[in-house]
């Protein structure tokens, strides 16, 4: 009879525990969260589209530091060489300087990017700065520098005296506006901003 009785006890002390334990799990806290906008999700017609995109990206972001420093150098030359008081030997040495400087920190960086970065970091420092690289090489050089590269550049299939269109380039555009830059304001034309709006 004890063991019955024992029995029973254990029987009830283990369903007893099970009706706390369930009680316990039925309660749960609600937490409202704010809500968040996701961005960057798109939709890839296909793998390969999703493949030419990530690629692109990739390269881009390899080139950025190069495209971001030679188009602040661009930027400084240009506005000491049109100040009216400057001299054409002081405008020749500081162009030199920040040649030196350009070469210094990334010759060996740029000699090894690839065809592709290579010819994307020309396209986006034309972006960038308005100017194609053959004008930047005539007015900071001189033209026989520039009349060098364009062959050089002609011979591997490419033309430093093209003007950069962002309508020509869809897919740079696209993976320039999702890293953050903006296409320059001396790009805003209507027809530029229609044709992005279609892409």
């Amino acid at each position: 009879m004890r063991k019955y009785l024992l029995l029973l006890l254990l029987v009830f002390a283990l369903f007893a525990t099970h009706r706390v334990s369930a009680q316990q799990t039925d309660t749960f806290m609600m937490v409202r969260l704010k809500e968040v906008e996701v961005k960057g999700a798109r939709k890839w017609m296909n793998d390969t589209a999703r493949y030419r995109f990530n690629q692109m990206r990739f390269n881009v972001q390899t080139i950025l530091p190069y495209m971001e420093a030679a188009t602040k150098t661009f930027s400084e030359v240009n506005a000491k060489i049109h100040q009216e008081a400057i001299g054409k030997k002081e405008r020749k040495d500081f162009i030199h300087s920040k040649e030196n400087e350009l070469r210094t920190d990334f010759e060996d960086r740029v000699k090894a990017l690839n065809e592709t970065q290579g010819v994307l970091l020309i396209k986006l420092i034309a972006r960038q700065t308005g100017a194609n690289i053959y004008s930047i090489l005539k007015e900071f050089k001189n033209p026989l520098t520039a009349i060098k590269w364009q062959a050089w550049a002609k011979l591997n299939g490419f033309n430093l005296n093209k003007k950069y269109n962002p309508n020509d380039e869809p897919l740079l555009e696209q993976v320039m506006l999702n890293l953050g830059y903006e296409l320059p304001p001396f790009y805003d034309t209507e027809e530029t901003a229609t044709a992005m709006k279609r892409q």
